[in-house]
C-alpha cells in the first residue's frame, strides 16, 4: 500500500483497501478483471463511479470483467446473465446476484477492500 493512504485496521470493523490497479486503466464505460488478495475482482467505469464486484458469475462461471457493459449493466460472456454493477444484483432485481467490494480513488489510484 503506497504511503499517501491511509491504512485502515480490520479490527476496527472497517477492511483494509489495497491498490489493484490505476484509474487510466479502466476507461469510462469499460472493466477489467484483476486479481485482489487472491481473489478475481471485475472493475467498471460507469461515468466516472468505480465500482468492483467479484469476477465470476455464479451461473456458468465466466468473468465478468470480460463482458460487455452498457450503462451500469455487465453481460456474462458465457451465457448472457445480467448484472447492476452498481449493486452486484441480477439486472433489473433486488436479488442478490455477486458480491460487491467497496472503493476508493487516490491519487489516480484504484483502492479496493476484498476482505
Amino acid at each position: 500500500m503506497s504511503s499517501d493512504t491511509e491504512q485502515i485496521s480490520p479490527e476496527n470493523g472497517v477492511p483494509d483497501f489495497i491498490e489493484i490497479a490505476r484509474l487510466e486503466q479502466i476507461p469510462d464505460g469499460s472493466g477489467a478483471l484483476f486479481k485482489a488478495a487472491g481473489k478475481d475482482v471485475a472493475l467498471f467505469n460507469v461515468g466516472g463511479n468505480i465500482c468492483a464486484i467479484a469476477d465470476t458469475c455464479p451461473h456458468a462461471g465466466g468473468s465478468l470483467g470480460m463482458g460487455k457493459l452498457d450503462g451500469k449493466i455487465v453481460t456474462c460472456p458465457v451465457h448472457g446473465m445480467k448484472f447492476d454493477v452498481t449493486t452486484g444484483c441480477f439486472s433489473g432485481t433486488s436479488d442478490f446476484g455477486v458480491a460487491t467490494y467497496p472503493v476508493k480513488v487516490v491519487d489516480g489510484k484504484i483502492l479496493v477492500a476484498v476482505e
